[in-house]
């Protein structure tokens, strides 16, 4: 079969096939007088083997040695022994185009077992387009390691580099939005209806308009909940007139607007605190996320940093202490 044809078949792109015939030898065994890739059945199923591999948490070299292993071809191949220009505990994510590789992080005894290789099987199922795979490893990860440890560690990561490598093309993307909805459903699935949550006022979670990213606020919204922290969510974003609205009938101790867009500071409109604050509102006013401009906002909004923050503080305010587990 000719190298598109075994792309479609095992759901890569071309480049990929090339890229590990280049890398670890496991391409076609002959070629035709053209020299055009001819890749026969020994040759597919050693990629199959490889992609189990993937898919069981191995990175992309010890994927190819195993294939390598159980199906040797006729002249031998040599696998290194770490990917080419990795270094520390980079974690890379092997995508239809290339690789990405997820932010550095400091080297730990977690590499072999914990949030890296949580990261690489997370990403293969999602490349994958391994439904039923994706959710019950985010199941998994998020019963083990909580809903905060779990995104910071190995959800975040991987959406950060999936959306970071695709982002302008359409390439791709559809292992991003599948993912999401899966991060989506899990979070929800996380958080639980709290019969007697210890705040009589809920803290509202909101979006600022036009906002495209709300995952982290269901994140948020389940972090809080693991500590009995009622909330009000409005994952869609609101128009500016509703989300007064909202505060105002709703009376929360707390409102948390969260703005990424696009990561950029200062995209996010300020001035929508003020209208929030008019009227009989006397809740606390946050502002999360890298959108804001700490230098813009009033001096009555406290800018939280990241998801860790938000949620400590938020409870420190509310009951000046951590509730012990």
């Amino acid at each position: 079969m000719p190298v598109a044809s075994v792309a479609r078949r095992l759901g890569v792109a071309p480049s990929t096939l090339r890229t590990w015939d280049r890398r670890y030898g496991l391409g076609p065994s002959r070629h035709t007088d053209g020299r055009h890739r001819r890749y026969g059945v020994s040759d597919i199923g050693r990629l199959e083997l490889m992609q189990r591999a993937l898919l069981r948490g191995a990175s992309t070299a010890e994927a190819a040695r195993y294939a390598l292993e159980q199906m040797p071809k006729s002249a031998p191949v040599t696998i290194p022994a770490a990917e080419p220009g990795a270094s520390g505990a980079s974690v890379r994510i092997e995508t239809a185009d290339g690789s990405v590789v997820l932010p550095d992080r400091e080297p730990s005894t977690e590499d072999q077992n914990g949030p890296s290789r949580l990261a690489r099987r997370l990403s293969a199922a999602a490349l994958a387009m391994d439904v039923t795979a994706v959710q019950r490893m985010l199941a998994e990860v998020i019963a083990e390691e909580g809903v905060l440890h779990a995104w910071r560690r190995v959800i975040q990561p991987v959406l950060t580099a999936l959306g970071t490598r695709w982002r302008g093309s359409s390439a791709g993307a559809e292992v991003e939005y599948l993912l999401a909805e899966c991060v989506f459903a899990a979070l929800v699935r996380a958080t639980p209806v709290l019969d007697d949550p210890r705040n009589h006022r809920p803290v509202l979670l909101g979006c600022v308009p036009e906002e495209r990213d709300s995952l982290p606020l269901y994140a948020l919204a389940a972090c809080l909940a693991e500590r009995r922290v009622g909330t009000q969510l409005f994952g869609v974003p609101l128009p500016a007139e509703v989300l007064a609205v909202a505060v105002r009938r709703s009376a929360p101790a707390a409102v948390v607007l969260w703005a990424r867009r696009d990561g950029r500071p200062g995209t996010a409109d300020d001035r929508l605190f003020t209208r929030l604050s008019r009227g009989r509102q006397r809740g606390r006013l946050f502002a999360c996320g890298p959108g804001w401009d700490p230098a813009a906002l009033p001096g009555k909004v406290e800018l939280l940093p990241d998801l860790s923050a938000a949620v400590d503080r938020i409870e420190y305010v509310l009951f000046g202490r951590r509730r012990a587990r």
